[in-house]
């Protein structure tokens, strides 16, 4: 097992700005693991990279790589997976659904992913290979044509492939299902890979070089049954788990008013914050944003007496309780673990991935080091329980 964090946490969308923000704070962040001992000091320290498309293009231009791989063996670092899912900028500007752009459709996607793909063949350790994470295909409001998404995957598996043959390097690309997104649930996952295989001329390809990058906030949002889930895709399906995100969201009971009002202070307009609301019967209604939520109940279209459940997409620090009547989705979290734990070889890749640290509420807030360094240390006492 393999454990970082995913530093789109930091902003930084130039690689300037980026290697900045690795000497600013993942340094900090690595010598806080190696006081505790939760980092062993003769192992390198593994970074979850974050890169846009701008500071991918600038890695790849003259040396810069090579100083990279320089600054990393001299920081006793190393780069083990890279989040490729956000292109351009990803704080302190209104991202919704621009995250999901360029999607799977455009060949601007398809030339990111392929410049992640040749950064990381070049700096990964070959005893711990590659992952890349990326949107699932598209966003439901765009209403993409999947046959072109699956052909720009299947192509991308190739070269995927000639890399890996090429750097004798195990390489692999891990598709992030969301709320909302192209397929967002158990269900749609598979269904999903079903039709990506049955595209393929050599399935096995496809199999060893696209994946699924499980984010456990999202598929708890889903209310999907962690071990069930994993059981289905993994072990079922035989989908290759590329990643899986650790990552916490925040639950309520829409029918009690004061926890309607205590989540009014998550509604920010940086990011979606999709909704998802559950009745006593089991079935699901869907909100694109916290706004559209709130437009319906103020309204009154929607009566929130009506509603078990709500879990909100807003990650929240894996360690963070929040205040009552605001429960989160930590539970989901830990079966994620108590799963792997009984399939070691089921995914060796895991990243922290509490990207809100900037927007979240006063109450929530320290450091940004300190809360990253207390989400490993979380991680790592749930595995040995």
């Amino acid at each position: 097992m393999i454990l970082g964090y995913c530093t789109n946490i930091h902003p930084a969308e130039s690689w300037s700005e980026t290697l900045y923000a690795l000497e600013k704070h993942v340094l900090v962040v690595r010598d806080k693991l190696l006081a505790s001992g939760h980092q062993p000091a003769n192992q390198p320290y593994p970074i979850g990279l974050r890169l846009s498309a701008r500071a991918a293009a600038e890695l790849l231009e003259g040396d810069q790589l090579e100083r990279f791989k320089d600054w990393l063996a001299a920081n006793h670092c190393m780069v083990f997976t890279i989040n490729g899912f956000p292109y351009g900028a990803f704080h302190g500007t209104s991202v919704k659904e621009k995250v999901f752009q360029p999607d799977w459709m455009s060949l601007e996607r398809v030339k990111y992913t392929q410049n992640l793909f040749q950064i990381i063949a070049q700096i990964a350790p070959k005893s711990s290979g590659g992952s890349i994470s990326t949107l699932p295909g598209s966003h439901k409001t765009f209403h993409a044509d999947e046959s072109i998404i699956r052909k720009n995957l299947i192509e991308m598996a190739y070269f995927i492939e000639d890399l890996s043959q090429k750097h004798q390097i195990d390489l692999h690309l891990g598709l992030e299902p969301e709320p909302l997104g192209h397929f967002e649930n158990t269900a749609e996952t598979l269904a999903f890979f079903e039709r990506l295989h049955l595209d393929a001329a050599s399935p096995s390809i496809i199999q060893q070089r696209i994946g699924l990058n499980y984010d456990c906030c999202h598929f708890a949002i889903e209310f999907d049954d962690a071990k069930e889930s994993l059981n289905a895709i993994a072990v079922d399906a035989s989908i290759r788990l590329s990643k899986i995100h650790l990552s916490n969201a925040l639950r309520l009971n829409p029918a009690d008013p004061t926890a309607l009002e205590a989540i009014r202070k998550f509604n920010e307009p940086t990011y979606f914050h999709q909704v998802i609301a559950r009745r006593p019967n089991g079935s699901l209604e869907r909100f694109k944003d916290l706004p559209v939520f709130f437009e319906a109940v103020d309204s009154g279209t929607l009566q929130p007496s009506d509603f078990t459940e709500a879990r909100v997409h807003f990650h929240i620090p894996l360690d963070a309780k929040p205040t009552n009547p605001l429960g989160s989705t930590h539970a989901h979290v830990e079966e994620t673990l108590n799963w792997c734990v009984r399939n070691p070889t089921a995914c060796q890749h895991f990243e922290i991935e509490t990207y809100t640290w900037g927007v979240l509420p006063n109450t929530l807030q320290r450091p940004v080091e300190e809360q990253i360094a207390a989400e490993y240390h979380w991680v790592l006492e749930n595995l040995k329980s």
